[in-house]
Order: C-alpha cells, then sequence, then structure tokens
C-alpha cells in the first residue's frame, strides 16, 4: 500500500485562524483517485520543527505533500527547511525567474526584490509548473521519500495537484486504482444503535464499513477494492436492511435536493410556515431549488401553540397558497413544539417535548428542520408521517 501523507504549514493554520480547506480538499480528491491519504499533519512558521517533520516522515511515507511556505516573506520557509533537510544548498532557477518576471510584466508591475525568493529551490530539487501564480512548486527525493511542495493559495494548489502531482503518482504507481465507496445518510437512530447491528457483519478482505456523524445526521460508508464489488453489493444490501426508513439519501445530495426532485416529479408544491426554526427550513429548501409556493416566519410567540392551532395553520396556508403541501413548524411554549405537515389526504402532526439540552441553539434549529423535511420524505414514500425517533419524546400526534 502506498503511503500518502500531508503536511500543512502555517501559524493561522495551526492556531485555527483559517480553516484548512486544502486538507479537506486534498483528502477527497486523493481518494477518488485511487491514493487515500493515509494521516496529514500541521506545523506552524518553526525552521526547526519543518525540518525535523520532513526528516521524520521521509522515512515513514512513500509520498509527502508539503502545503504553503513558498511566499516571497520571511515566514515562508518551506524551500529553506527542505534544502536544510536534504542537505543541499538553495538555488536560484532562472527559467522560473523570467517566468515570474513575465507575469508581473504582463500586469504592468514591477516585481519587487523580495519575490525573487520564490524562485529559490533546493539544488537536488525539480521545478513543478503553477501556471497560475508566482510561487513554483518543485519536488525532490528525501530518504525513501517522493516530496512535493505546493503554494498554499487554494487555486493554485488545486491546480497543481490535478495537472502536475497526481499525474506524476499515477504514472509511477500504475497499478493503484479509486476504491470503491457505497455510502447513504440516515436521520432518526444513533451511531451506536446502527453500529449494533453493522459492526457484527462479516466483510471481504480489504472492506471496511465507517460511520461519519454530523449531528442530527449519521453518514454510514463501505469501503473496499473495486475487485471486491461483487462481495460489497451483497453487504450493501444488508447495511440498506439495517438502516431501514431512516435512509435518507445514498450517494452525494442532500435531504433537500432529494425533497425537490420528488416534488417535481410528482407536481407538487409546498408551502412553509416556521417559528422555532427561524427561516433555516426554507432556506434549506430554496437553496436545493424546492417547488414552493410561500414562506412564512412567525413572531417569538403567538396567541395558540397548541397542536390542534398548528394543524388548522398548516391547512389554511395551504389553502390560501395554492399548495398541495404545507409544513408548519411552532414555536417552543413551556417546553413543548409542534410541527404539522398539511397534505391532499389530510394534516398530521406532533408535540414534543423539548429539552434545550447541552447543543447550541442552532443545531436544536437543525434537528427541527431535520424533523420537518423527514415528515415530508416519509409522506412522499408512503409512510406514516410521524416516526418514532428514540431520541425524541412525543407527547401527542395526530
Amino acid at each position: 500500500m502506498l503511503r500518502v501523507e500531508m503536511l500543512s504549514t502555517g501559524e493561522e493554520v495551526l492556531h485555527g485562524q483559517i480553516v484548512d480547506s486544502n486538507a479537506a480538499w486534498l483528502a477527497t480528491y486523493l481518494f477518488d483517485q485511487g491514493l487515500p491519504m493515509t494521516s496529514r499533519e500541521t506545523v506552524g512558521d518553526s525552521f526547526d520543527e519543518l525540518v525535523s517533520v520532513m526528516l521524520e516522515r521521509s522515512h515513514i511515507a512513500d509520498v509527502l505533500i508539503v502545503n504553503g511556505g513558498l511566499g516571497p516573506t520571511s515566514d515562508d520557509l518551506s524551500s529553506e527547511a527542505a534544502a536544510k533537510a536534504c542537505g543541499v544548498e538553495l538555488i536560484e532557477d532562472a527559467e522560473w525567474l523570467a517566468n515570474m518576471e513575465a507575469f508581473f510584466a504582463e500586469r504592468g508591475r514591477p516585481m519587487a526584490e523580495s519575490n525573487r525568493k520564490q524562485a529559490q529551490i533546493p539544488a537536488n530539487a525539480e521545478v513543478i509548473d503553477n501556471p497560475i501564480g508566482t510561487a513554483c512548486g518543485f519536488t525532490l527525493k528525501l530518504n525513501r521519500c517522493r516530496l512535493f511542495f505546493t503554494p498554499g493559495v487554494p487555486s493554485e494548489f488545486k491546480v497543481m495537484v490535478e495537472q502536475q502531482i497526481v499525474p506524476r503518482l499515477h504514472r509511477d504507481h500504475p497499478a493503484l486504482e479509486a476504491p470503491l465507496c457505497l455510502r447513504l445518510t440516515t436521520f432518526g437512530r444513533g451511531e451506536s444503535d446502527l453500529a449494533s447491528e453493522l459492526d457484527v457483519l462479516p466483510l471481504p478482505e480489504g472492506v471496511t464499513i465507517g460511520y461519519r456523524s454530523s449531528s442530527p445526521i449519521i453518514e454510514l460508508k463501505l469501503t473496499g477494492p473495486r475487485s471486491q464489488e461483487a462481495a460489497m453489493r451483497e453487504v450493501w444490501e444488508r447495511v440498506r436492511e439495517v438502516a431501514g426508513e431512516s435512509t435518507i439519501f445514498e450517494g452525494f445530495t442532500s435531504l433537500p435536493a432529494r425533497l425537490a426532485e420528488r416534488l417535481l416529479e410528482q407536481n407538487l408544491r409546498l408551502a412553509i410556515s416556521e417559528g422555532f426554526t427561524g427561516g433555516l427550513l426554507n432556506w434549506r429548501m430554496q437553496n436545493a431549488a424546492v417547488p414552493l409556493t410561500r414562506g412564512e416566519l412567525l413572531p417569538g410567540s403567538c396567541a395558540d401553540e397548541s397542536l390542534s392551532a398548528l394543524l388548522a395553520r398548516a391547512q389554511n396556508l395551504a389553502q390560501s397558497s395554492g399548495a398541495q403541501l404545507a409544513l408548519a413548524v411552532g414555536n417552543v411554549v413551556e417546553d413543548r413544539l409542534s410541527l404539522a405537515l398539511h397534505t391532499p389526504g389530510g394534516t398530521s402532526g406532533m408535540t414534543i417535548q423539548y429539552t434545550a439540552g447541552r447543543h447550541g441553539q442552532q443545531l436544536r434549529q437543525e434537528t427541527i428542520a431535520m424533523v420537518a423535511m423527514d415528515m415530508l420524505r416519509r409522506y412522499l414514500n408512503e409512510w406514516p408521517v410521524v416516526a418514532d425517533y428514540p431520541w425524541l419524546s412525543v407527547v401527542e400526534k395526530v
């Protein structure tokens, strides 16, 4: 197995002042290319630490992609640290210097003297082209490891990975292929509940089952070599059975997007009335191009927040807006919160016991919005609209 690692650099990345979006993108892209990342690490703008980590990983990794530290300022240390780790000098690459001078000349700007630093690479390195920026990438061999050095600017980094690094890795390792990954997303059951039934499944050689919890949803993944596809498909049928009605979609989509497809297929339109969710439900539906006729946001408290009142509100909203379907989410009153769905076949809903707990307001709103969307999903599947969620205390339902 090829061991591919990433080293992110920079104090702002290390201390969380910026989100390392490059690392997340690279992990996904490499996985899809059959080059799954084995590990990743982050160091700040410390010359000694950079040298130490490069030397350490060069004895362990087959490939190390170093991101950041190729700029023109004094805290950009990747090139110098790489030269130190290899025991060589920095040299100025005349061809890249000419590219940089042309880059600035085309834009009618003089090149600052500090930019010359971006043409300096270790003497044993090979330049990697950067067609949209001034920092050249480079690659070199250190001990058992092939290191690639890339700029931190996301657009430059992605182009370099896609056009320069991954094609080279495929050329050097032609036997590698993208693994097969089957995935589905669930709502309504806990991770431990699902794992208790799935972790006991016998898996083909080289196949793993994984869980990604992003409250209030849980993603299930079955990953393995494509040579095991037939056996994986058999296991996947069992995964589907275990997930059951909690499966809200398969693959790379979202529940709002899936609802939009289903509503458009059936020529149905939806109206939404929101209290507690504060417009979040309407926003998610609009972004997914759900066919909406009206969205209304209720004040923090209304004269009547009972379930019967909310059922009537959903029915009236559908009639007044010309929609066949209407979702209504009430406000929290005395630890009670009601939701209702009006359909051509009638109006259903429930009142739940609402407990603030340790989660923040945004997550609680996300969860209630998901419950509302799940009511709609269940109606479209011709199931009972009100589900039995183990973690939700329903005190009244219609």
